[in-house]
């Protein structure tokens, strides 16, 4: 991924004058960054005071919109599990466009956003928009991580030792003596090492154990199932001698409705976690790598489908903050009338300093204008030093490096 540079500087005679002179600084002598002029509409300047207090809520409303963005992200990562690699092609903003294109022809969307509305409302605006995202995203994270965590429970169940699980899918009918009065079948888990003790002993751990009834059903990289069948009444006797020779007897009783069930829950949960997403391991088994990428988008579920359409809106508000932010401050620092050009620069790591040492000198002369305000009665945040770090131009960094995932 990459991050952008998101400055502004007070215009010239004209802003092209100002977007020129940082072109000829910046790319002409030393290709230092990729430039592209930012478009911020005429915005309602309002009153000073409300700009004031205006720009230290938008740098908190930044944070948090920005915080939600990853959020969205990240559970998409998480959501797609086996199809991570597809993660990137569906963090894609309005309905398509690859981020970082969107960002550089970023033009402000005046259906959502109105410029007749004050700088106010349309923080406001946003503010809800997002929060509303934030809000459905714990409700249904919370949803999928409560069908996926009682999936995981039944898939171990279905999976580990002998000791602990579920023994549904291993026994039969016939392994069992049903319906007697007198008879029950046990099932004990031996240590493949003793088997042969197993075999010398089990007629004698109790009175009343049929003679020759044990048999192995099922075997595991440690263990192995036996059965056994002895009255009931010499149940406990067996348990307690089978424990002394370490021999685990399971607590288990053949109950056909109770294993169909447990079969039909867990078949229940798959299917439902499937839906959420994509069955991406199920259909690359029967289809090729090229045809699973084309196929991939009408596997997507509801819940990847959310998370694409509202990752994408809450993208979108996150770049309309910055362009706030950008305004606001230009006013604050440059003054009316509003005559400032917004630009977006895309440095490369090699660059970024010897980029911010051009940009310095390039509008260091701008200082003394913002230093008068500094030394004003008035508290304008975004202009306190010792709370973040500042420059002589307005600078706010869009760092899309947060939404790069690792495969």
């Amino acid at each position: 991924m990459t991050e952008f540079w998101l400055i502004s500087a007070p215009g010239e005679k004209t802003c092209q004058q100002t977007w020129d002179k940082m072109m000829a600084a910046t790319t002409r002598a030393n290709n230092l960054s990729t430039n592209h002029k930012f478009n911020i509409p005429d915005l309602k300047v309002g009153t000073l005071d409300v700009l004031v207090g205006l720009s230290d809520e938008l740098a908190k409303l930044d944070s948090f919109v920005e915080s939600v963005v990853k959020k969205v992200a990240q559970y998409m990562a998480d959501v797609l599990e086996d199809s991570r690699d597809k993660v990137q092609e569906n963090l894609l903003a309005n309905g398509g466009t690859v981020m970082i294109l969107w960002i550089i022809l970023f033009q402000w969307d005046m259906a959502k956003y109105p410029i007749k509305q004050s700088l106010k409302n349309i923080s406001e605006i946003i503010s809800k928009q997002v929060t509303q995202i934030d809000n459905d995203l714990k409700t249904r994270a919370s949803a999928y991580n409560n069908l996926k965590g009682n999936l995981q429970n039944l898939e171990r169940k279905n999976a580990g030792s002998l000791l602990t699980r579920s023994l549904a899918d291993i026994v039969k009918k016939e392994d069992f003596v049903l319906d007697s009065e007198y008879l029950i079948t046990l099932l004990a888990v031996v240590p493949k090492t003793a088997y042969t003790d197993w075999q010398k002993t089990y007629e004698t751990l109790a009175e009343m154990v049929v003679p020759r009834s044990s048999n192995l059903l099922f075997e595991d990289n440690d263990s192995g199932l036996f059965s056994v069948t002895l009255f009931r009444k010499a149940i406990d006797d067996f348990k307690h001698k089978a424990r002394e020779n370490k021999f685990t007897v399971r607590d288990f009783q053949y109950n056909e409705e109770e294993m169909k069930a447990d079969k039909e829950e867990m078949t229940r949960l798959s299917t439902d976690k499937k839906k959420q997403f994509v069955c991406s391991i199920v259909f690359k088994l029967f289809v090729t790598e090229p045809e699973y990428d084309k196929c991939f988008s009408s596997l997507q579920g509801p819940l990847v489908r959310w998370l694409k359409v509202n990752f994408s809106e809450a993208f979108i508000a996150w770049i309309h903050i910055k362009a706030l932010r950008v305004f606001v401050e230009s006013v604050l620092r440059y003054g009316l009338p509003v005559n400032f050009q917004a630009m977006l620069l895309q440095p490369s790591k090699k660059t970024m300093k010897k980029l911010r040492e051009v940009l310095n000198d390039l509008y260091k002369h701008l200082d003394s204008s913002a230093a008068a305000i500094i030394d004003s009665a008035m508290d304008i945040p975004g202009l306190n030093l010792s709370q973040q770090e500042y420059y002589p131009y307005v600078y706010y960094k869009i760092d899309c490096n947060l939404l790069d995932f690792k495969v």
